[in-house]
């Protein structure tokens, strides 16, 4: 199953308020989900009534492959920033295996 972590339309007419939710990602924009990782209300105008987020929960949904869309992922970098910065070194540490494996293939031909 695709694991995606994306917003969740909940609230009334003109005033939306978005559960940041994982999701099948092939499951609707409101279908059901697996988990609520946090919440975002964007009129709200005190700083910290704006946005809730459980970092944890989203780096362990992240750990077991689900992938952030581009509004959550700035939500979260916003909010948590070590979250994006674990999945960049994450992602470069993973580059980077790669290209020692590629080397190594490379001299092992030669």
């Amino acid at each position: 199953m695709a694991l995606a972590i994306r917003l969740r339309q909940q609230g009334r007419k003109n005033h939306s308020m978005y559960r940041i939710v994982v999701i099948d990602s092939r499951a609707p924009r409101d279908g059901k989900y697996l988990e609520v990782v946090g919440w975002f209300n964007p009129l709200a105008q005190v700083e910290d009534l704006r946005m809730n987020l459980k970092a944890d929960r989203v780096q362990h949904w992240l750990s077991l492959g689900a992938q952030m869309t581009e509004s959550v992922e700035h939500l979260v970098h916003k909010s948590a920033p070590s979250v994006t910065r674990w999945q960049l070194e994450r992602r470069l540490a993973t580059k980077a295996k790669a290209r020692e494996k590629r080397k190594a293939r490379k001299s092992a031909a030669a």
